[in-house]
């Protein structure tokens, strides 16, 4: 299976369009366009019946106590846990390309609704749904996709992988409001195939990408 993006290219720095935020100098950070990027892909197994879309940053701190303070940093060798980003599902094994921007087009304060995605698809939400939780501006369920927005003072640089799962089922029965393990959980037992892309990010401009 293969997967390719007229947005992506695996291994450089993904754009600042695809982020939730942009490195601002007066601020550290602003929002960003929030663009999904384009994904499409190709030789999925014979027996697939639908596809599975997740894509998640393995590079998180596991400890927020530095993160977007100033005058400190967050730790390189600092351990690390997964943010997911998107979880799209029950997508037909007839559609081969999510198109740049029809999932996503700017940042939606306090969430894009859900769980459903359009045209029978689902999706879940992602982890900036804990992450503004109790923000009276910001505070919501975050379903669908949302990009980049790490640290600003990380010393790490951040990946995203972008995976698309071939599956041997045509849905997936999932709940409102399922994250990352859910989805992860469900998808045990019926991938075929995936294939992925991985691009990186950062925030902090002393950081070398």
């Amino acid at each position: 299976m293969k997967l390719a993006s007229t947005s992506l290219t695996d291994g450089a720095v993904i754009d600042g369009r695809y982020a939730f935020c942009v490195i601002d100098p007066q601020t550290h950070v602003t929002l960003s366009s929030n663009l999904n990027p384009q994904l499409s892909w190709s030789d999925a197994p014979a027996a697939t019946r639908s596809f599975a879309v997740v894509v998640h940053d393995p590079d998180v701190p596991s400890v927020g106590d530095n993160v977007n303070q100033e005058g400190k940093t967050v730790a390189v060798d600092l351990p690390r846990v997964d943010f997911y980003h998107w979880l799209l599902w029950n997508i037909p094994a007839t559609t081969t390309e999510l198109a740049e921007g029809a999932h996503s087009n700017g940042v939606t304060a306090r969430g894009k609704a859900g769980p459903q995605a359009g045209n029978g698809l689902s999706h879940g939400i992602n982890d900036y749904t804990g992450w503004f939780a109790g923000d009276a501006d910001m505070g919501g369920d975050y379903y669908g996709f949302d990009g980049p927005c790490p640290p600003w003072n990380d010393e790490r640089v951040h990946h995203y992988v972008f995976t698309v799962y071939a599956l041997d089922v045509e849905s997936l029965d999932l709940p409102a409001r399922s994250n990352g393990a859910a989805v992860l959980a469900a998808l045990d037992g019926h991938v075929l195939d995936k294939a992925s892309i991985t691009v990186k990010y950062s925030l902090n401009p002393a950081v070398a990408l």
